[in-house]
């Protein structure tokens, strides 16, 4: 019997697959352009393998989607409520770290994602997926301390970054308890 894992795996793998050849991209083309080797997309394209939160980050940054837009099994305009079930949610298979797409909107150039990030855990995301999009961070509980570039934020229960300019960043949890936040995106237009 399938998982919700398997299918969401398998969802990344054909979604992936059909974004690199719409653009008439080879492995290798693609490869070059988001710094994950054609191995690793071969196998993620295959369902073969799950990307991690920092590959998938590489891999959308490429394709200049957000995670979110990558993740997202519709494009169906949702008018009218959203139910907490209905919200997509993926899983970083290295990390635990999980994420619900709480809003995705198509009438507007917003996106809304609630992460968990375990104790003791960091996910790194890579300039490039930053770079046709502005985003903030909200803490809703515990610490998180972002590494912007070179400067570290920490930032503790309802503490709010307004980012700058696209950098390497890392999304870091020092502490013992779970950090939960929201990640607020506006989309260029």
């Amino acid at each position: 019997m399938a998982t919700i894992e398997d299918d969401t795996t398998a969802w990344i793998s054909v979604r992936i697959r059909r974004e690199r050849e719409n653009r008439g991209w080879s492995l290798g083309q693609f490869a070059e352009k988001s710094g994950v080797s054609k191995a690793m997309i071969s196998k993620i394209e295959r369902g073969e393998a799950s990307p991690t939160a920092t590959v998938l980050g590489r891999l959308s940054g490429a394709l200049s989607l957000t995670v979110s837009a990558l993740l997202s099994h519709t494009s169906t305009v949702h008018n009218g409520v959203r139910h907490h079930a209905q919200q997509p949610q993926w899983s970083d298979p290295d990390t635990g770290y999980d994420r619900r797409q709480v809003l995705s909107g198509q009438n507007i150039p917003l996106e809304l994602v609630e992460v968990n990030l375990p104790a003791g855990q960091q996910v790194s995301m890579p300039a490039s997926a930053f770079t046709f999009i502005k985003q903030a961070i909200w803490v809703i509980e515990g610490t998180l301390f972002f590494h912007e570039g070179d400067r570290v934020h920490q930032m503790d229960q309802g503490d709010c970054l307004e980012l700058g300019p696209p950098q390497e960043c890392i999304f870091q949890n020092q502490g013992s308890q779970n950090c939960r936040y929201l990640v607020v995106v506006v989309r260029s237009t």
